[in-house]
């Protein structure tokens, strides 16, 4: 195990039952289907440092995040935060204290906050529940500080969420989200229900707040511009595996996999205006059916026939962790 590391997820893997009913299954005599939303999913993050999973829609980031916060307990393999494992936690009483160290952040800012209770309560919540503040005096001014932090007013304790926008609600969920003094946040996408002017000021103080409390962070994004301004290591993901993981400049710079080269093709770029960029080829296929051995094969145009009947492993070539054969074989 990576002893630096804060955070050490190993061979994580989460496989969902989506099948019909058991009646409609031996009615129509189907059998059970599977989906494998993360598969194998090995990665550390070091302390004050940020780890960006992206990848297309339904690779398994999310669950990912899921899995690392417990509220999905993994299907095989398991996550160590500070030395400790992690899901084994989780099950026992003083799980709670690992939870007061490990917060989430939600992707949509509209349905993470309870509409009906006042902010003074959404923020105030977690204090309660692990019993580090009760009601009364104390309580309100800790909410204030915590409002304060995240760049609005103690005042705004008073109102409910629908008073306030989009980038001021998610600001509502960083504050709560802070409200035990956490060490590691995970971030789903904290940004994409945002505007573009907004996305910018809570990402800035989400970098801020890292660097003045030396905080650690998972961030997960489909958004490479927010990926380039907020990570130190970026994890590529596709259709629940790992394809590559690289330092931030390193990944931008020389990608190596045929999918990170095709994705970062796809951003538009200042200096090449009215020049015809590459669009992301063809479709993810089916999880619920991937194909056999590289799962990328499809769509790659490196792949050859040991790329269609064997899995690559996700290993050290050319100084980062990538899974392609190509890139082994030095094809590409």
């Amino acid at each position: 195990m990576n002893r630096a590391a804060l955070v050490q997820a190993e061979d994580l893997a989460k496989i969902f039952d989506v099948s019909a009913p058991w009646l409609n299954r031996v009615l129509e005599r189907k059998p059970r289907q599977l989906l494998h939303a993360v598969d194998g999913v090995s990665f550390s993050i070091e302390r004050g440092r940020t780890l960006a999973l992206v990848g297309e829609s339904g690779c398994g980031k999310s669950t990912v995040a899921r899995l690392l916060v417990g509220l999905y307990e993994p299907t095989r393999g398991g996550m160590h935060f500070d030395g400790q494992d992690a899901h084994a936690a989780f099950k026992r009483p003083e799980g709670r204290k690992l939870r007061r160290r490990i917060q989430m952040i939600f992707q949509d800012p509209y349905a993470s906050l309870n509409p009906r209770w006042l902010v003074r309560d959404i923020v105030g919540e977690p204090l309660r529940e692990h019993e580090i503040l009760q009601e009364g005096p104390a309580l309100r001014a800790r909410v204030g500080e915590l409002l304060q932090s995240v760049g609005l007013s103690p005042l705004d304790m008073a109102k409910y969420p629908h008073q306030f926008s989009g980038g001021q609600r998610q600001r509502i969920s960083i504050a709560r989200a802070l409200a035990t003094q956490p060490d590691f946040l995970v971030c789903d996408e904290p940004t994409s229900a945002l505007d573009v002017s907004v996305q910018a000021q809570v990402l800035n103080i989400m970098k801020d707040l890292q660097r003045e409390r030396g905080l650690t962070y998972l961030f997960i994004s489909h958004n490479l511009a927010v990926v380039r301004h907020v990570a130190d290591q970026v994890g590529v993901m596709y259709l629940g595996r790992l394809v590559e993981v690289a330092d931030k400049a390193r990944l931008f710079e020389a990608p190596q996999h045929p999918y990170t080269r095709m994705l970062l093709e796809a951003i538009p770029k200042m200096k090449h205006t009215g020049e015809a960029r590459t669009p992301v080829q063809g479709e993810v296929p089916n999880p619920l059916n991937p194909p056999t051995g590289c799962t990328f094969h499809p769509r790659c145009p490196h792949a050859n026939a040991r790329c269609k009947a064997e899995r690559p492993p996700l290993q050290m070539l050319r100084g980062v962790q990538v899974a392609c054969h190509a890139v082994e074989e030095n094809r590409i």
